[in-house]
């Protein structure tokens, strides 16, 4: 991920090996990472049973906020692809009854929003 789209607030992806070294501590007995994008500071991973929001805090980072919500409270989802003068595209995830998307998320173009989405609709469609 290039530091321009970083700061644009774009996500890039990270391996499943970075994700397993870094936050494996976070998951149960069972569960596996299976996609996770990074933001400049912040990252989000889906993991086989929820979806994990890592949310960096404060002006020195010394603050974590990690943040689980199982697949089964998304009402819904939406993935909105780049247009032809655009370079990323959007995921807005809808938690239980909210009106309004309760996560935003924007994605450079080496994201495949596709897969993002075949991932949300295996586990949210179950």
């Amino acid at each position: 991920m290039g530091l321009f789209s970083a700061l644009l607030g774009n996500a890039g992806a990270v391996s499943q090996d970075e994700l397993q070294k870094k936050y494996g501590q976070l998951l149960t007995d069972g569960e596996s990472i299976e996609l996770g994008f990074k933001l400049l500071r912040d990252t989000f991973i889906f993991t086989n049973k929820r979806l994990i929001l890592i949310d960096i805090q404060g002006l020195t980072g010394s603050k974590t906020e990690y943040k689980s919500i199982a697949y089964k409270a998304i009402s819904r989802f939406s993935v909105e692809t780049a247009g032809t003068f655009e370079l990323d595209a959007e995921l807005r995830i809808w938690v239980s009854s909210e009106i309004n998307p309760s996560i935003k998320k924007q994605f450079n173009k080496s994201v495949n929003v596709y897969e993002v989405q075949k991932v949300l609709a295996h586990h949210v469609l179950k």
